[in-house]
């Protein structure tokens, strides 16, 4: 992977990590056309989902400074209660993540058939969200783990993890800055956690890394930084405008040319 394919994916990781066309179906779709290694994309795909989470940090930081002061009051507050329902709806992902990691990871590497079919689902449920009755909900326990497990859905590449856990959210009646900010908040230990135990089986075997170098990394990151900022703060707005349905069009035009590419290749 060269310097200018890093910053490239680094971008596409960014943009698509908030916006509801998937990530993961993204960087395999860029990989795929700029014929990067799948040796050298999952490390890399593990730096660039923890610069997008660094992105989400720095955008809600306020709201992250404010449950963390209300964590150490050691009541039953809303910072506690939201912190609780975070890790209720980590707990479905956490269980396909620790007993599935094999088979996941095989869903990965250049299947563009299963990624452009998995895109159409984004694209039909995030048209189901927009015609969804608008309502002013919050997000409570039971909800949390039904927009969990949406969230262990999208472990699929083409499945956005944003535009399945807000979409599931809208649809159940949350009302939309609310989930919103439940989705962006929700993946940040998932994806930290996942990173870190990735990293570490780095470090315990160099040669799993061969191949990509520091600066190529580097550029990756802080590319997927950059734009993930803009892209948070960007579908903040969008949701609140109940635009989702252009990503709809958008993911369905996607995944058919990746399903008929694939198909006739």
């Amino acid at each position: 992977m060269t310097i200018i394919e890093a910053i490239i994916l680094g971008i596409i990781q960014g943009l698509t990590e908030f916006l509801p066309v998937s990530s993961s179906g993204h960087i395999e779709l860029g990989s795929f056309l700029l014929g990067v290694q799948a040796a050298d994309n999952l490390l890399f795909t593990v730096v660039v989902h923890a610069a997008t989470a660094l992105s989400t940090i720095v955008v809600f930081r306020k709201d992250l400074a404010t449950i963390i002061k209300d964590l150490f009051k050691f009541q039953w507050n809303d910072g506690t209660q939201f912190t609780a329902k975070i890790l209720l709806s980590m707990i479905p992902i956490g269980i396909v993540g620790v007993l599935f990691e094999e088979q996941i990871e095989m869903l990965f590497g250049g299947k563009i058939v299963f990624v452009g079919a998995m895109l159409l689902v984004t694209a039909t449920l995030l048209a189901f969200s927009h015609f969804a009755a608008k309502r002013d909900g919050h997000v409570t326990f039971p909800k949390a783990v039904v927009i969990g497990i949406a969230q262990t859905i999208a472990i699929m590449p083409g499945i956005s993890r944003s535009g399945s856990t807000i979409a599931t959210a809208l649809l159940i009646g949350v009302e939309k800055e609310r989930a919103t900010r439940f989705s962006f908040l929700m993946v940040l230990l998932p994806i930290l956690g996942a990173s870190g135990i990735k990293m570490l089986k780095y470090m315990e075997d160099p040669s799993l890394a061969a191949g990509i170098s520091m600066t190529v990394l580097s550029a990756g990151f802080i590319a997927a930084f950059i734009a993930g900022l803009a892209a948070c703060i960007w579908m903040i707005n969008i949701v609140k405008r109940g635009k989702l349905i252009y990503f709809a069009v958008y993911c369905a035009i996607v995944g058919l040319i990746a399903l008929i590419g694939g198909l006739t290749m």
